[in-house]
């Protein structure tokens, strides 16, 4: 791997494209197929995507023209991306959670022409956004969808478009290439939702190319590249980390991708692929932590102990404060109890890079302990995703998100706000001029010319090290009716690492105290009713006394670490877990905040009544 190939790559197809004719029969893509993991080769790859590439054409698509992807993680969802992309249109992910209505949204901003989708239930809400379209006239199924007359739209099978001559496709692709830059669009990313309707976010060539340049350089020297490296693919490939992490930074590598079964098969699925890089969202993190202490807890007194050692002693490494017992310590446990913790990861594990909401510090922590090398990453869908990443020749601390990759420029405004320009910032927002203005802003001094910088909304400094410390985001902080700011990510993370609450809210925006609404964690509830004699009625539970006397003892832990103002005073219950499914949670597990305030609003205000 040469890291000037990222520099010099005029789009993502023709890095894609210069991996394949390297790499040829070697295995890329993975994915189980009745029980066993089956490969598809680079070459076979290549021939699928410039096939499919020029049946897209064939069927009328022109230049910049957007098709819409609806699939689970898949090899064809990596094939229809690069397909698009080769085909010179553009990539429209869309999540395999959205409603008919959500689909509606992105149809009818994106005006896509087409739409893959992966099986004949995934298309069940698309296909009815689809007949209220003016602009898709045709649907691609990567497995058979159903046979019913649809009229207003051509149904194809991607086995069809994946035939004919692959020599003449590969040239129609290669002569199609020369007009596509790094300035040309890629894709149209829709941001999740947590705060309202989704915008769709244009990423260009070079933006994930910037990306890719400045991730593998963190690979490249800190842990340095081999042949075979090996990512399992779980995340949504509709979410930029995902996207640019889990398909194109693998891509640049020449890495291999398995596609993981899905959450509940993930822990075997980590074992079986025994990846070398993960991409995860810090939610995972806190639910791996939280099943990795309660088996170490039931094997007893001496492994219990070795974890608080181990614990301790990430604690003092981490802050920089190592003491000379700690070395024969380590070694300890290097022989004990991290090889077994290090076992249930594949035993390959370079890193596990967190990204797409902030990470508890005490969690990341935890997993250093544990002997796994986990590094936080920060940005966002605007750019690129990455703008930051932890790296172990800066130095990891826990509570910072590293220095900025290289390539990406970033300055605290005077509000403490985090701006960031360079190669790697999007063009703006698809058919939101008034959004983007906001977003993107160049100084009024600045000359002619001269790049914007994205306003993210963060808010954050610098430390000594020229590390990113984040402490909140802007149009999320809580400011009570003293005038004083309350990072809500904060306290909530704080409360969902308590052993008796899955899931947290909090608020007080203009109001004197912090109230927040609870999710009872529910292997604890059901331990709880074991041991005080009642029958295990989740909802139920929740009006005895003693029940809630148990939560809030959890939340007056969390209480003593919290300043006067950060002091949770009253709580409630939620009625269900927060969910994809009922939109309180968007796909890449962060709380959706204004639709827990839809719901829930009127009982958090009759906390500040008690």
């Amino acid at each position: 791997m040469d890291l000037a190939d990222f520099d010099r790559s005029p789009n993502l197809v023709s890095l894609f494209l210069a991996r394949a004719d390297t790499l040829g029969d070697a295995p890329m893509l993975w994915a189980k197929r009745d029980g066993r993991w089956v490969s598809l080769s680079w070459a076979e790859a290549t021939r699928r995507v410039c096939l499919m590439a020029d049946s897209l054409r064939r069927l009328g698509l022109q230049a910049g023209d957007r098709v819409m992807i609806v699939s689970e993680n898949r090899p064809e969802w990596c094939l229809a991306d690069l397909a698009i992309m080769a085909a010179g249109c553009v990539t429209v992910p869309a999540y395999t959670t959205n409603t008919t209505r959500d689909h509606l949204h992105i149809l009818e901003n994106s005006g896509a022409r087409a739409a893959i989708v992966s099986t004949a239930k995934l298309s069940q809400p698309l296909l009815p956004a689809i007949v209220q379209t003016d602009t898709c006239r045709h649907v691609i199924g990567m497995e058979p969808l159903s046979s019913t007359q649809h009229g207003l739209f051509e149904v194809h099978a991607w086995d069809a478009l994946i035939a004919g001559d692959p020599l003449q496709a590969r040239a129609d692709v290669e002569a199609r290439l020369v007009g596509i830059g790094r300035d040309d669009l890629a894709c149209l990313i829709y941001t999740s939702g947590t705060g309202g309707a989704p915008r769709g976010v244009r990423q260009h060539h070079g933006m994930v190319l910037r990306n890719i340049a400045g991730a593998a350089e963190v690979i490249a020297d800190d842990f340095g590249w081999e042949e075979h490296e090996t990512f399992l693919s779980f995340l949504p490939l509709s979410h930029a980390y995902e996207h640019t992490g889990g398909q194109f930074f693998p891509i640049g590598l020449g890495a291999q991708i398995y596609y993981a079964e899905g959450l509940d098969k993930l822990a075997g699925n980590i074992e079986e692929v025994r990846p070398t890089i993960m991409i995860v969202v810090p939610r995972l993190f806190e639910v791996l932590r939280t099943r990795i202490m309660k088996q170490i807890q039931k094997q007893g007194a001496l492994p219990s102990r070795l974890m608080d050692l181990a614990l301790g002693v990430a604690a003092r490494k981490c802050a920089g404060h190592r003491r000379l017992i700690d070395y024969p310590c380590d070694f300890l446990l290097e022989h004990t109890l991290r090889p077994k913790v290090r076992a249930r990861f594949g035993g390959r594990m370079k890193a596990l890079v967190s990204g797409g909401a902030p990470l508890n510090p005490e969690v990341g922590t935890f997993f250093e302990a544990m002997g796994l090398t986990l590094l936080q990453g920060y940005g966002q869908t605007e750019a690129g995703p990455v703008i930051s990443c932890n790296r172990p020749s800066a130095g990891i601390a826990m509570e910072t998100v590293g220095p900025p990759l290289r390539g990406v420029e970033v300055r605290i405004a005077e509000d403490g706000e985090i701006l960031t320009r360079g190669e790697h910032v999007m063009h703006g927002y698809w058919r939101n001029a008034a959004a983007t203005a906001q977003a993107l802003q160049t100084e009024p001094d600045a000359p002619p010319g001269t790049a914007p910088w994205l306003h993210t909304g963060d808010i954050g400094h610098f430390d000594d090290k020229g590390r990113i410390c984040i402490t909140d985001r802007k149009k999320d902080m809580i400011v009570n009716d003293k005038g004083d700011n309350i990072s809500p990510q904060k306290v909530e993370s704080m409360l969902t690492l308590q052993p008796e609450i899955a899931q947290a809210m909090v608020a007080g925006d203009r109001r004197p105290y912090i109230v927040s609404l609870i999710v009872p964690d529910a292997d604890w509830a059901l331990q709880w009713a074991r041991d005080n004699g009642e029958t295990f009625d989740f909802t139920a539970l929740q009006s005895l006394p003693a029940f809630r006397s148990a939560v809030h003892g959890a939340i007056d832990r969390v209480n003593t670490h919290l300043s006067v103002i950060e002091k949770i005073r009253q709580f409630t219950f939620a009625d269900e877990p927060f969910s994809i499914e009922n939109e309180e949670m968007t796909p890449s597990l962060k709380i959706r905040r204004h639709k827990l305030k839809e719901r829930y609003g009127e009982r958090m205000d009759a906390l500040y009544k008690r």
